[in-house]
């Protein structure tokens, strides 16, 4: 579980994939099989064993000083034998700083893989772009679009995050643009750990850009930096005007916001100008791009500032 925002388990967790490749255990709960056997000690003294019903069976063997003895029965399909044996002996401490130590640590390491990352990635003078947004803002449709027109002209690479499937791989492949998918199970965002193991398998040249396509989230994927040079949030016409001074931390921490589906504005009530104003009241650095990936409008000039950013491919 991930210590900043609560996201994430030990169960489902991450899994970077190749685009085809079938996903296991999504909707796995009790059709499983399995053997544990555990040895704890506690100096409180109880046992019991159980049976609840279910197609496994759990004994276990507790002794504690509370002196108390019980039984009951599972049958699960699959069998746990436990001894426990622990001390009971307890240090309290205050629940906000236990909580802020973990934090601490999460960003800290996250902040130890992010520099790495980036130090690959200006040897090899790589673009790395993180994506972020809420979902349904039409980012991987921006990304499909982006890659179609420009992949003669300049070299791409794309690691895709969702909590599952490979749907947005399988997309992009299709372009015939190296991709790697990164499932997080229940987790609500990228981390730069993950990126660096999909970076090893992406096996990149030089002078190309790396599309990173975050997990659909405006919140906790702003505290974790993946080690991209720029930070790209976008907002559809179909959002909130207000979204940016309602998830701040986002617009802060980003360089560049692309407005899309421009080509909804007359049927949608979205004021452009006031998302921008209250996008600037946030980051007065931000810079903006508004453009449709469904009809085109706009992305020259967006196409324009990533032809800026990096070598031309060679022929």
């Amino acid at each position: 579980m991930c210590g900043t925002c609560g996201c994430g388990s030990e169960e489902g967790g991450v899994r970077i994939l190749m685009p085809g490749m079938q996903q296991e255990g999504l909707t796995d709960s009790h059709g499983h099989h399995h053997h544990h056997d555990h040895s704890h000690d506690h100096d409180q003294s109880h046992s019991h064993g159980h049976d609840h019903g279910h197609g496994h069976s759990h004994d276990h063997d507790h002794s504690h000083s509370h002196g108390h003895a019980h039984s009951h029965s599972h049958d699960h399909g699959h069998t746990h034998d436990h001894t426990h044996s622990h001390t009971d002996g307890g240090i309290t401490l205050a629940p906000n700083k236990k909580i802020l130590e973990v934090e601490q640590d999460v960003l800290q390491h996250n902040q130890v893989m992010a520099a790495r990352n980036r130090g690959y990635f200006e040897a090899l003078n790589i673009l790395p772009l993180n994506l972020v947004s809420s979902p349904g803002s039409g980012k991987t449709s921006l990304l499909e679009r982006t890659l179609k027109d420009l992949k003669e002209t300049l070299d791409f690479y794309v690691i895709e995050g969702d909590q599952q499937t490979v749907n947005d791989a399988n997309r992009i492949s299709a372009l015939d643009v190296p991709v790697i998918q990164i499932n997080t199970g229940k987790g609500c965002h990228l981390e730069s750990d993950m990126v660096f193991e999909a970076v090893k398998q992406l096996q990149m040249k030089a002078n190309a850009i790396l599309m990173i396509e975050n997990v659909g989230n405006l919140v906790c994927p702003a505290m974790f930096d993946l080690g991209e040079k720029k930070r790209v949030v976008i907002i559809s016409t179909t959002e909130g005007e207000d979204k940016p001074i309602k998830y701040p931390d986002m617009f802060h921490s980003s360089d560049i916001c692309i407005i899309n589906k421009i080509d909804l504005l007359p049927y949608v009530n979205f004021d452009v100008g006031k998302v921008k104003d209250y996008a600037l009241q946030v980051n007065a650095n931000l810079k903006f791009f508004e453009v449709s990936a469904t009809t085109g409008e706009g992305m020259d000039t967006w196409y324009e500032w990533l032809r800026e950013q990096i070598a031309p491919k060679k022929a």
